[in-house]
């Protein structure tokens, strides 16, 4: 079925003469992502045609306020659900840790694309090339807009100072670059590595220096869950591994009421049969954390215990293409792990780091 991209509607595959029309937005490297979407779509449905539409994001929109500050959760997803809904586009192609954990009803996600490098990463200033935090001079200025990167980095490089930074990816090296403001910024490796930036990356931090936000690196391709022949062709693109970890990230970060606006922070593993979650959660200086680690076999056949139940959603994710019961062990990590920090006192760090952050 996968690579057949003739047939009726009723068999739950496109029509060849239907144009698919593609939500995105309008950031270069949100285009970049959506462009290799499309590009992988096209690859296995040739018969298909596809159309991007970009539009601006209250995200987009809003660029001199800090993100945890604005207090909305689907910052950059709304006016692209809006169109989903209003069936303007048929999917939309999103960064996955844009995207809340609780979906509005109707939607789901009908990909996870194969994760580029989670990790963040440090870009320096043109006078500081060559250097690593650890050897940037005392009080240097760090921009970031996350509070999840600025509480376990103050935690580990005291000496220096983290100050907020927005705009898109282009408009924070732009700032870095023409400014003397900051020494360096921290970003997600993934997007500069899909802008071709990789010769900026002076530094990628490792787990031990900064865990990485939920979902972060991966993909994913937002459909109407009704819509079986759209999401039947998308599912083409899940990337086993990928989904596997991510539905373990989301679970723990929706079990623990998190948002952007407290510092949660991840780390995952598949190594063979095993699924590893480091989950921890943060003061917003990084004084106060909690952090734990737990495991989960994800290795079931198809046959494992699949059902009537194949269509449920994990965390807004649909993919019937991978075992039922891997997709409930992931989840049930996240919560487990969400539960272990949660007993031993997360709610009053992050109702506090949610406090102080409304305060500022």
């Amino acid at each position: 079925m996968e690579n057949q991209a003739v047939g009726s509607m009723q068999d739950g595959v496109v029509h060849k003469d239907r144009v698919i029309h593609v939500g995105t937005r309008k950031s270069q490297l949100a285009r970049i992502q959506t462009d290799s979407v499309v590009e992988m779509l096209s690859q296995r449905f040739p018969a298909v045609q596809f159309e991007i539409v970009a539009m601006s994001t209250t995200g987009d929109k809003i660029l001199d306020t800090a993100l945890s500050k604005i207090g909305e959760k689907s910052l950059f997803t709304k006016e692209l659900e809006n169109a989903l809904e209003k069936r303007e586009v048929d999917l939309v192609v999103h960064s996955l840790k844009d995207l809340p954990t609780s979906l509005p009803p109707g939607f789901t996600i009908g990909a996870v694309c194969k994760r580029e490098n989670p990790h963040d990463a440090v870009v320096f200033h043109p006078k500081s090339i060559g250097k690593t935090l650890s050897t940037l001079p005392e009080r240097s200025v760090v921009g970031t807009s996350s509070l999840r990167r600025a509480a376990q980095l103050r935690r580990k490089f005291p000496h220096l100072d983290f100050r907020n930074i927005r705009g898109n990816l282009n408009t924070r090296l732009k700032k870095l670059d023409e400014r003397e403001d900051f020494s360096a910024i921290i970003l997600a490796a993934a997007g500069l590595l899909r802008m071709g930036w990789e010769s900026r990356i002076g530094q990628i931090l490792n787990p031990e220096d900064c865990m990485y936000a939920v979902g972060q690196g991966a993909l994913a391709v937002e459909v109407r869950a009704k819509d079986q022949d759209i999401l039947n062709m998308v599912s083409a693109l899940h990337d086993s591994e990928t989904v596997l970890r991510c539905i373990a990230e989301r679970a723990f970060l929706r079990h623990l009421e998190g948002g952007c606006s407290v510092p949660v922070a991840v780390s995952t593993m598949l190594k063979e049969s095993q699924l590893y979650l480091t989950g921890a959660v943060y003061s917003l200086d990084g004084s106060d954390s909690l952090q734990e680690t737990m495991q989960t076999n994800v290795l079931f056949s198809q046959q494992d215990g699949d059902g009537p139940n194949d269509d449920t959603q994990h965390v807004g994710i649909t993919a019937k293409t991978i075992p039922h019961c891997a997709l409930g062990a992931a989840e049930a990590l996240g919560i487990n792990l969400a539960n272990l920090l949660l007993s031993k006192g997360a709610k009053q760090i992050l109702t506090v780091a949610r406090q102080l952050n409304d305060a500022q």
